[in-house]
């Protein structure tokens, strides 16, 4: 028995050791997530913020949305070819490109990519995916990158009124009130120059982008569902793809019906051009690594972040004034923004902090009023009295 009890006294420092050393690896791995997603955060905001100033710079010498949409797009063919760089980099098990490739068109079923899958399955996203960024554009030969920045974040409200809508996600009052603020800043920022002009049309077009936007990402998910790394990287390429074959009719349409007339190719700002498309698939990237690497949340927050670093640009460097108009609906609809990142039982988890701290505050004041006891009959006792206690 004495040899059994110093087995198990000597097996419990080890434990407790080993207890130890797995609490500071695991803070160790959360500490370095979430230094990674800071990066993330101030890359996606970054890379964001500076997709839209090139575009409000090229638009001084070239002012051709549609031709700038078709060209960045086509770069997501690059996506795919990226990330099996990165597999060959840190993969221990190397695949080929074709068993990769096979592996990750999973994303369109159990069969893979077949020519009728990818006509119908990448058909209505590459047309989103088209107006989406072409009504940005467009909104930012309207309005300043800060407004048109502001008003792309009501995506995020959209999708929740979609998702409750056709997808019969939870209902949530406070997204709700995130969606009606964001309405309200909406109207507001159309409001701030008496409902004329150039910057109602422009409101329409960013609050059109954020719809389309806010419709493929419920479609996406309704029709495909969640998809990692590898496959979101197939997807993106995919897209590319059909958007070369199929949309490259459309610029050249609107060229020689002068509705987008440029001059000769070697007068294009091609530098301008290549500028905006690499940011542009480095924002896509970013989006789909970040969400791996890191917490989802730091992402949407990186995006919220453009409307602060775009309105730093306008001011600094453009000398925009913004009215108090415009400020306080950009504030509202951010401020609708964080309340859709609010987790779903978010209620149930600021519930359990209350008691929580309750629970604390009772035995902090419990131990006071113990102490005080004690130390009441300690002095009683040194003058010489007895404390009868009452039956």
């Amino acid at each position: 028995a004495g040899e059994e009890g110093s087995e198990s006294h000597a097996e419990t420092p080890g434990s407790e050791g080993s207890g130890a050393r797995s609490q500071c690896q695991s803070c160790a791995s959360t500490a370095l997530k979430v230094l990674g997603g800071l990066l993330v955060v101030l890359s996606v905001s970054s890379s964001w913020v500076g997709t839209t100033q090139i575009v409000k710079l090229t638009f001084q010498s070239f002012s051709c949305p549609f031709f700038m949409t078709w060209f960045s797009t086509n770069w997501n063919i690059l996506f795919f070819p990226l990330y099996y760089s990165g597999h060959l980099v840190t993969a221990r098990q190397k695949q080929t490109p074709i068993q990769k490739f096979r592996e990750c068109s999973r994303i369109f079923g159990e069969d893979g990519l077949t020519l009728k899958l990818f006509l119908k399955r990448t058909a209505p996203f590459s047309i989103l995916w088209t107006l989406t960024n072409y009504l940005y554009l467009l909104a930012l030969r309207k309005l300043t990158a800060t407004d048109v920045s502001a008003l792309y974040c009501c995506h995020k409200a959209f999708v929740f009124l979609l998702s409750w809508i056709v997808l019969k996600d939870r209902f949530m009052g406070v997204r709700i009130v995130a969606a009606i603020m964001a309405i309200t800043g909406i109207v507001m920022m159309a409001y701030a120059d008496g409902f004329h002009g150039d910057s109602i049309i422009g409101v329409a077009l960013a609050v059109g982008s954020a719809s389309t936007s806010a419709l493929y990402k419920v479609l996406f998910k309704m029709c495909l569902g969640s998809a990692n790394l590898g496959e979101a990287a197939h997807f993106f390429s995919t897209l590319g793809f059909f958007n070369l074959i199929f949309i490259s009719c459309t610029p050249v349409i609107l060229f020689f019906t002068k509705v987008e007339h440029w001059g000769s190719l070697s007068a294009l700002p091609w530098g301008y051009l290549c500028g905006v498309a690499g940011l542009w698939l480095a924002f896509n990237i970013l989006v789909n690594v970040g969400v791996v690497l890191t917490y989802p949340i730091l992402i949407s927050i990186g995006t919220l972040l453009s409307v602060p670093g775009n309105a730093a640009v306008d001011v600094l460097k453009h000398e925009v004034i913004f009215s108090v108009v415009r400020l306080a609906a950009t504030a509202i609809i951010c401020l609708g923004f964080l309340l859709l990142l609010l987790p779903e039982e978010w209620d149930t988890i600021t519930l359990r902090f209350f008691a929580t701290f309750a629970e604390k505050k009772a035995e902090e004041h419990g131990e006071e009023l113990t102490e005080s006891s004690v130390h009441t009959r300690s002095r009683s006792r040194a003058n010489g009295t007895v404390s009868i206690p009452l039956a």
